[in-house]
Parts: structure tokens; C-alpha cells; sequence
């Protein structure tokens, strides 16, 4: 039995390599205009320095939490943080693009090694009447990590050159290593562990083809063959995968768990979260940089609030989900949210960051209140056997969810940017107009350069801005509300009977503990 003592330092040291994933989809954003300088990057490579660790994150999570079920989640953090402070190494020093994204697939690789290990180490480490306080520091970690990267990134872009975010990545590998070597038993169950080769070739298929063609739709057009290709050949193997796993005998991820309420509640609930989330970092850093005109450190800094909010609000969300139930905090965390985003819908391009400020808190209330009962929900919903799966449908949900946003809402925005910029576009010249329509930023750039009419220009590409960062916000509570709605039809109530087992969904007969919630399973995994 691990002590009380120990069980935090385990949980302060899963929580920094967690944080090391999730600063690393976002730290590369505010660094893309200095290194596309510097390597000669095309606005597709710069798309890809991004996306190449998304992808591989999202399609690797699933297998690698199971190898880590049969492994040992210890040495699959271990080895993950490993890989991902290795890659860093060299990303510093590249002279090609090639290399850089080939280098951030590699640390793609090392993060979905990471991210199911650590909250599949929370969940076996911690006893059940701790586990929900666990999982709720865990999932603030989670819902700030992009912040913290955001923060980290702004402040080294102001004093360093580009190659420094991989520099400090590498240290804080280093230390998450050693610290996770001395503090982070070892969990694992071999014997219910199942690795699946032909269910997991498909999943990976399955979810990169998908990240793929909703990476490559808004850059390349949605009916550029690359991204109709993705989603084809993604479609195609999501649905093979299915059907494969509903006649295996032993499937990576039996599908048929969806029928339990938590698990399909809480995983379509992370999914609108974090399909919100990045979606509206997305919107609100271009407003910072461009309308309220602030650097890098100044536009990182002025998410910190938010930051502040959600790591304590989603600690106490854990405490008033067993009080009050994961439907009821769930539902009201993503109505919240998503007026949250009513509030940032109200603002204009003479509105200052105060206005900005106040809907950012009532996103991250809403959103820390959400997080932590879905999270419960999904790892709550299977036994410590299952833990390093279920981790891995809990984390490919909120990077699905993080990928559709950005494709989603960014076409929203585009779609409103430029059908309110072109009213305004007659009488410039063709190369003048089509540079203004394509994008705020060289619309700007484009109103610098032509004198007089640049003034009339700017102000309107000020008020098409908020046009488009309107129908974005729009899509994004839109999908928050239906969330809200899937957690009130279908997450157990407070008082609902907790007998829905994992052999109920799957029409199995209870065999030791697979037919045992996580919460009430005893001594249900090997640690060391």
C-alpha cells in the first residue's frame, strides 16, 4: 500500500509529465512565425511542425495504454518521457523542416506513451474515497497544460530564440524522469491486458486518417484529395475497427462499453470541452496579438487567469460530483461554459481585454467544473484492469476534441472574416484584395502598405474579425450545449443504482474483477 505522502508526490510528478503533453501541442504556436524565418518553412510545413505531434499523439493512445496495461505503466511513463525529452534535444539545433517535424512526430510517440501511464497510475495509486480529489488535480493539470506551454513559450520568444522551448523541454524531461524514477510505483495487470495487433493497426489508421483529413481541411480545402482521402481511408478503418472488435474475443476496445452511461457520457463530454477549448484559444490569441495589439509574453500572460481558475475549481468539481452526482456538475459546467462563450460573443473591435477577461473566467469555471466529472466518469466507469484503456479513451477524446475544434471553429471563423471583409475589398487592388481576404494578418499588412485607404481598410478588417470570431464562438457553445445535453440523457444520476458493471455492458457473467467498478475493486493491480 502506497503512503499518503507518497501517493501526493506521485501525483505532483504524473501531474508535471502530463503538463509536459499538453504544453507541447500548444508552445510551438508563437514560436511558427521565427522558425518559418529562420528553416524556410511553407505554410503547410508550419502547419505540420504542429500537427505531426498531434497526429501520432491521438492515433498511438490507445495501443500504447494497453501496452502499458500489460508492461507496466511505470516503465511506459518512464520510457515516454525518455523519447519525448530526446527529441527535444536535437529539435533545438535543426536546418531543415523536415527534420523538425520528423522530430516532433517522435515526440508525438513519447507523449502517448505519457498521457494514459499518468492517469492510469492516479487511479490504481489512490484509494477510492481519494481517487475523485486525485483525478480532479489531474484533470486541472490537464485543462491548464496549453496555458502553462502558451506562458512558457511567450516569455522565451521575448529573450531567447526559438530553439530555447526545446532547451527547457529537454531540462523539464530530465527532472520529470528522475523524479518519476524515484516516486512513481509501478501498476500493471497482465493477465487482463489485451494488445490486439489487428484492432490496434486499425485504431491508429482509424484516428490519424480522421486527424489527418481534419488537419489538411481548412489548409488544403475540404475537397483536396489528401483530406477526402483521410477521412475515406479513416472512415473505412474506424468502421472495420468496429466490426472487428465486436467479433474479437479479446479486443483492444470493445465498443460495446459505450453502453455504460458514465463511460459514453463522460468521454462525448471531454470531447465537447476540449473541442471548445483549443478551438477558442485559436480565436482569442489572434485577438490579443492583432486587435488588442499585445506581444507574445503580453497575450500568453493574459490567459493566466484563467489558468488560476481552473486548477482549483476543477480539484473542488471532484468533491461536489460525489456530493451532487457527475450528470448534475457535468450538465451545469458545460451550460456555464458555454455562456461563457455568450459573453465573449457580446464582444466588438473597440472592446478592451476586461470585456475578454470576463468571459474567459466563466469559460474556465465552466470548463474546470465539466472536466473533472467527466474524467471520473470515464476511468470510474472500468476496473483498475482496463485503467490504462480506459485512460487512453479519455485522452484520445480530448485530443480528438482539441483537433475538430481547431478545424471547426477556425473554418467558422474564416467563413465569417470573409464573408463580411469582401463588402468592403471593391476598389483595392486584385493582389492588394485577395491578400486581405485571405487571412487578418495580411490584411493588416496589406493596410500598411497603401497610405490613405489603409485607415477605412483596418478598421474593417477590425469589425470582419469579430464577425468571424462570432460564428466561431456560436459553433463552440453550440457544441458545449449539446454536450450538456448528452450528460443530461445519458450520465448516471447521484442516486442511480451503481451496479452497472463492466460484464452489464458486455452481457458477460462476472468473473473476478471485471465485473467490479473501478472504485470498489480490492487489490485489484501489482504495485510495486
Amino acid at each position: 500500500m502506497v503512503s499518503e505522502s507518497r501517493r501526493n508526490l506521485v501525483l505532483t510528478v504524473v501531474c508535471l509529465a502530463l503538463v509536459l503533453v499538453m504544453a507541447g501541442v500548444a508552445m510551438l504556436n508563437l514560436a511558427l512565425p521565427s522558425i518559418a524565418r529562420d528553416l524556410g518553412a511553407s505554410q503547410s510545413q508550419q502547419q505540420w511542425i504542429i500537427d505531426g505531434y498531434t497526429v501520432v499523439l491521438a492515433a498511438l493512445l490507445l495501443p500504447l495504454g494497453a501496452l502499458g496495461d500489460r508492461l507496466g505503466r511505470r516503465p511506459m511513463l518512464l520510457t515516454g518521457i525518455a523519447v519525448f525529452g530526446l527529441a527535444a534535444v536535437p529539435s533545438a539545433m535543426v536546418d531543415t523542416t523536415g527534420m523538425l517535424i520528423a522530430l516532433r512526430a517522435l515526440s508525438g510517440v513519447g507523449a502517448a506513451m505519457i498521457m494514459p501511464a499518468t492517469l492510469a497510475t492516479i487511479t490504481n495509486v489512490f484509494p477510492a474515497e481519494e481517487r475523485a480529489k486525485a483525478v480532479g488535480v489531474w484533470a486541472g493539470f490537464a485543462g491548464i497544460g496549453a496555458i502553462i506551454g502558451l506562458l512558457v513559450s511567450g516569455f522565451l520568444l521575448e529573450h531567447f530564440w526559438w530553439g530555447s522551448l526545446f532547451v527547457v523541454t529537454a531540462i523539464a524531461a530530465v527532472v520529470a524522469f528522475v523524479l518519476s524514477w524515484l516516486l512513481v510505483p509501478d501498476t500493471k495487470d497482465p493477465a487482463h491486458a489485451h494488445l490486439d495487433p489487428p484492432g490496434s493497426l486499425l485504431s491508429i489508421i482509424g484516428i490519424g486518417g480522421l486527424v489527418l483529413g481534419i488537419i489538411e481541411g481548412p489548409e488544403q480545402g475540404w475537397t483536396a484529395s489528401l483530406t477526402v482521402g483521410g477521412f475515406v481511408v479513416g472512415g473505412a478503418a474506424i468502421v472495420a475497427w468496429v466490426l472487428w472488435s465486436l467479433r474479437a474475443d479479446k479486443p483492444l476496445l470493445d465498443f460495446r462499453l459505450f453502453a455504460l452511461p458514465g463511460f459514453s457520457a463522460g468521454t462525448m463530454s471531454l470531447f465537447a470541452q476540449f473541442f471548445a477549448l483549443f478551438g477558442l484559444f485559436l480565436i482569442v490569441m489572434q485577438f490579443l496579438l492583432l486587435i488588442l495589439g499585445y506581444g507574445t509574453w503580453t497575450a500568453a500572460v493574459s490567459l493566466a487567469p484563467m489558468a488560476a481558475v481552473i486548477l482549483p475549481v476543477a480539484v473542488l468539481a471532484g468533491l461536489l460530483a460525489q456530493r451532487f452526482g457527475q450528470r448534475l456538475l457535468g450538465m451545469v459546467g458545460l451550460s456555464v461554459c458555454a455562456a461563457g462563450f455568450g459573453v465573449l460573443a457580446t464582444m466588438s473591435a473597440d472592446s478592451g481585454y476586461w470585456h475578454l477577461f470576463a468571459g474567459l473566467i466563466v469559460v474556465g469555471v465552466g470548463m474546470a467544473l465539466a472536466m473533472t466529472p467527466a474524467t471520473d466518469a470515464v476511468v470510474g466507469s472500468l476496473p483498475p484492469a482496463k485503467q490504462g484503456v480506459a485512460s487512453a479513451v479519455n485522452d484520445a477524446a480530448r485530443e480528438l476534441g482539441a483537433a475538430f475544434g481547431i478545424a471547426v471553429l477556425g473554418s467558422a471563423f474564416n467563413a465569417g472574416y470573409r464573408n463580411d471583409i469582401t463588402r468592403t475589398l471593391a476598389g483595392l487592388p486584385p493582389e492588394a484584395a485577395k491578400a486581405a481576404k485571405e487571412s487578418p494578418a495580411a490584411a493588416f499588412g496589406v493596410a500598411q502598405q497603401l497610405g490613405e485607404p489603409g485607415t477605412s481598410l483596418i478598421a474593417a478588417v477590425r469589425d470582419a474579425f469579430m464577425t468571424g470570431t462570432r460564428y466561431a464562438l456560436v459553433a463552440g457553445a453550440t457544441m458545449l450545449v449539446l454536450g450538456a445535453l448528452i450528460v443530461a440523457w445519458r450520465a448516471p444520476r447521484h442516486d442511480q443504482d451503481p451496479e452497472v458493471t463492466l460484464h452489464d455492458a458486455l452481457g458477460d457473467a462476472p468473473s473476478g474483477t471485471e465485473g467490479v467498478p473501478a472504485g470498489d475493486a480490492a487489490d485489484p493491480a501489482v504495485a510495486h
